[in-house]
C-alpha cells in the first residue's frame, strides 16, 4: 500500500470519526458562575419599564458581560443547572431551570451577590436550583 492512499484511509477515517462523534454525542452546554439578586428588577436595560416581557413564571436572569453579546442576550433563553457550590449540598440535586436574560448585570436596579458572573438569577430562579444562603454557585447552562 502506498503512503498517499494509507494517508488518504486514514484522514477519511479521522474525519468519519469526527462527525460520528459529534452527531452521537453532541456537547454544546457551558460551565459558568451565578448568583442572586432581589427586587425590584425594573427597570432593565431589555425592557425598560415593561414588567409584562418578564416570565410569570420569576425564572429570569441578568446576564453577565461574557454572555450580554451588546444587548443580543435579551430574550435568550438558557437552561441552567447548580452543579457545585463553595459549600457542599447547596446545589439541589437534578434540579434544571429555564431562565429568560431580562437584563444586563452590570446595569441592574438590584445589587448581585456576587459581582462578574455569568448569570445574575433572580431570587425565585437561584433558590430552585441551590440553597439561597449561598451567595455564588457554578452552573451549567445551554442556549435553548
Amino acid at each position: 500500500m502506498s503512503s498517499s492512499l494509507a494517508t488518504r484511509i486514514l484522514s477519511s477515517a479521522f474525519i468519519v470519526s469526527f462527525i460520528v462523534l459529534h452527531l452521537f454525542f453532541p456537547c454544546r452546554a457551558d460551565v459558568g458562575t451565578a448568583a442572586s439578586y432581589s427586587p425590584p428588577y425594573l427597570p432593565s436595560k431589555c425592557y425598560g419599564t415593561e414588567a409584562t416581557e418578564f416570565p410569570s413564571s420569576n425564572l429570569f436572569a441578568a446576564a453577565g458581560d461574557g454572555i450580554w453579546d451588546n444587548g443580543a442576550a435579551c430574550g435568550r433563553q438558557y437552561l441552567v443547572r447548580c452543579i457545585s457550590a463553595e459549600q457542599p449540598r447547596t446545589c439541589i440535586p437534578d434540579q434544571s431551570i429555564q431562565i429568560k436574560i431580562v437584563d444586563y448585570a452590570a446595569t441592574a436596579v438590584s445589587a448581585a451577590s456576587a459581582s462578574g458572573t455569568t448569570l445574575v438569577l433572580s431570587d425565585k430562579a437561584f433558590g430552585s436550583i441551590a440553597n439561597t444562603t449561598a451567595i455564588l454557585i457554578n452552573i451549567e447552562f445551554q442556549q435553548v
